[in-house]
């Protein structure tokens, strides 16, 4: 590595010092991580400086609806120049969707992010595959800049790394992980409320979409794969958003047989979206290289641009390679 972490910490700081305008965008389909980190990098630069804005790339949902200053995260609907803009927890520029053009626009970008498949996108990228949630990096900063650490940020913090380690379940949980988590605590966030909005809060229509995609379930090479498929009209029959579909995969990993758990959703007829997870030895983030994704080893996704069938075709000739 070229700059050890600290030194690109250092870097960030010196440059969010010398912006006036700030940026930081969600990527699109935010996850807890991603909403998390961008929430409480937010909190954190408004001690220090005036104008720092949060930009959606797409709708957030409703499960981190509950999380303080939600409301503060817009549409790009500014005319001013973006001195800065901070991208986390987005491996590369086609993750940004509709706000992929700022990159172009700013003058300097700040890539903080854990996925080991990130491009570096960024003017200064701050990538560690180590990390188990973009959150710890951001709390690493928000500490280094000397801001304190509220119990707003922390409740923010707290639910980046609660959700991306699946509440310190996966595989990536690490024991710096758990003291930080720790820390977090001891700021008095109100972990209760976190876990049962994160975790004991299923609406109506995400159950019965979650029991229409059990409907769908395969199981291949002699149980250890697992496939579910979600379409528009699963989804419409729910009354449900496609986002509802979240913890669907994880669940099917749960299956003692199952190595590899798949979920394929429908976004259009020709757009499919991957999501796998893998329990014990399979590299999923290199499968979903293969297909043009990418993400961590136990847990990775790429966009396949065929009808749903195919996708799954598609899938199970790279999950043959393994199995």
């Amino acid at each position: 590595m070229m700059n050890s972490i600290e030194n690109l910490f250092d870097l960030a700081i010196k440059q969010i010092q010398e912006s006036e305008n700030i940026y930081i965008v969600s990527h699109v389909q935010p996850d807890g991580d991603n909403i998390g980190s961008i929430l409480a990098l937010w909190m954190a630069l408004k001690n220090i400086k005036e104008r720092v804005f949060i930009l959606k790339t797409d709708e957030i949902p409703s499960d981190f609806l509950f999380l303080p200053n939600i409301n503060i995260i817009n549409e790009y609907n500014h005319d001013d120049n973006i001195d800065l803009l901070i991208t986390l927890d987005t491996s590369d520029e086609s993750r940004l969707g509709k706000n992929k053009d700022l990159l172009n626009q700013a003058k300097t970008v700040i890539n903080i992010d854990h996925h080991i498949s990130n491009n570096n996108f960024g003017h200064i990228n701050i990538v560690d595959s180590n990390a188990a949630a973009t959150g710890e990096l951001v709390y690493k900063l928000i500490n280094r800049l000397k801001v304190p650490i509220d119990k707003d940020i922390a409740s923010c913090i707290y639910t980046a790394i609660s959700s991306d380690t699946g509440s310190f379940m996966y595989d990536n949980t690490s024991a710096e992980t758990h003291e930080i988590a720790a820390e977090l605590i001891r700021t008095g966030i109100d972990k209760g409320n976190i876990n049962i909005n994160l975790y004991q809060s299923r609406s109506i229509e995400r159950t019965m979409l979650f029991i229409k995609a059990l409907e769908t379930l395969k199981l291949y090479f002699e149980n250890k794969v697992a496939i579910v498929k979600i379409t528009r009209s699963m989804v419409e029959e729910a009354n449900a958003k496609m986002e509802d579909t979240e913890g669907i995969v994880s669940f099917i990993r749960e299956i003692a047989s199952v190595e590899v758990a798949t979920i394929l959703k429908e976004f259009n007829e020709e757009e499919i979206k991957v999501s796998m997870r893998s329990k014990r030895y399979v590299d999923v983030s290199s499968l979903c290289a293969n297909l043009g994704g990418g993400g961590h080893i136990r847990a990775a996704g790429c966009t396949i641009n065929s009808p749903i069938d195919i996708a799954e075709k598609l899938i199970l000739n790279e999950l043959e390679k393994v199995f």
